[in-house]
């Protein structure tokens, strides 16, 4: 799996939420999957509710100009896509709807990746895992994703693939960033016991990472966090926290000659458990960048000031734990 994946949420863009990361047009579309292909970064990751549809449309038709055996798809279901009862959720008759609805989208006949955007507690566990089981054997899907998941729900689910020899979840998209390392308390020990690999999402901080967010200085126009509806939707950390991380992300890029967005993707790379970042672009340039992420490493030096400088009070039992690691050792 390559290390980059793009995230195609801004193709198709036709709503406040999605038009406040950008509003890429197709002609745009082919050009950036044309950049990412020539990289080597052919990985492409979307949604059914992205747009309503409608980046799933803009990236099938992107990845029409390339072989479909040389590309990986992923995409997800599980949260409302129109009105009534059964438009929403993980049950049988949603995902099978979703499911063809998205390969027709898409233009494509298989996803490689299929993920459950969320998890439904209102569908029984097994009724979810046998129907994606069937969509594997049925060759409509490579393999099976979850997507912000808690500790419980995953491992409730790997253990119902694994008691009745069913696909199991092999990747968990999450959200994890230098201002954002939750994922690190319960979610990474999971995976590192389970063998989940992690497709972090947002790695960027929602935005904040940019180096264009600086203490004392008004948000940039183009920041997807004047929107209060993409604002509210995310993250939330305290912004000293923030300005604190970003005056650590500066120290290093003085040392290293990178950009703040590089050095806040390749620290990613370097965590555990960590199998891709999914990244997003406004335009040619800003690809380009964060392409440049990869093929090199952060010294030890410069890993440890970042973590410092991003290390958080843990909640309970997770600050108890770490009081006791002969026993119960923290991922390295």
């Amino acid at each position: 799996m390559p290390e980059l994946c793009f995230g195609a949420g801004t193709f198709g863009a036709n709503n406040e939420f999605f038009k406040a990361w950008s509003e890429t047009s197709q002609e745009e579309a082919d050009r950036i999957v044309g950049i990412c292909m020539d990289a080597g970064l052919n990985f492409f990751d979307t949604a059914d509710v992205y747009s309503n549809g409608s980046s799933e449309e803009a990236l099938g038709k992107a990845l029409s100009h390339h072989k479909r055996e040389g590309v990986l798809i992923s995409t997800k279901t599980t949260f409302r896509f129109g009105e009534g009862p059964n438009n929403t959720g993980s049950s049988r008759y949603h995902m099978i709807q979703q499911l063809h609805g998205s390969l027709k989208r898409l233009g494509t006949d298989y996803v490689d990746v299929y993920h459950m955007h969320a998890f439904d507690a209102m569908t029984p566990v097994d009724e979810t895992l046998n129907t994606l089981d069937k969509f594997v054997r049925e060759g409509k899907v490579r393999y099976i994703a979850c997507s912000n998941f808690s500790g419980w729900h995953l491992m409730k689910s790997l253990s119902v693939s694994e008691r009745y020899g069913w696909a199991r979840y092999v990747g968990h998209q999450v959200y994890y960033s230098l201002v954002g390392r939750d994922y690190e308390w319960e979610l990474m020990p999971l995976a590192l016991d389970q063998g989940v690999g992690a497709l972090v999402w947002s790695p960027l901080g929602w935005g904040r990472l940019t180096g264009k967010i600086r203490r004392g200085q008004p948000l940039p126009k183009d920041s997807r966090l004047q929107s209060k509806v993409a604002h509210d939707a995310g993250p939330l950390p305290e912004m000293e926290y923030v300005y604190r991380v970003v005056d650590a992300l500066d120290e290093v890029a003085k040392d290293t000659g990178k950009t703040i967005p590089q050095i806040a993707l390749n620290w990613l790379l370097g965590r555990p458990t960590v199998s891709t970042l999914v990244i997003g672009a406004r335009n040619e340039e800003q690809l380009k960048a964060n392409l440049a992420a990869v093929g090199w490493k952060l010294d030890a030096e410069h890993v440890k000031k970042l973590d410092a400088a991003s290390e958080l009070a843990r909640a309970y039992p997770y600050w108890h734990q770490t009081q006791f690691t002969e026993r119960n050792p923290l991922p390295v």
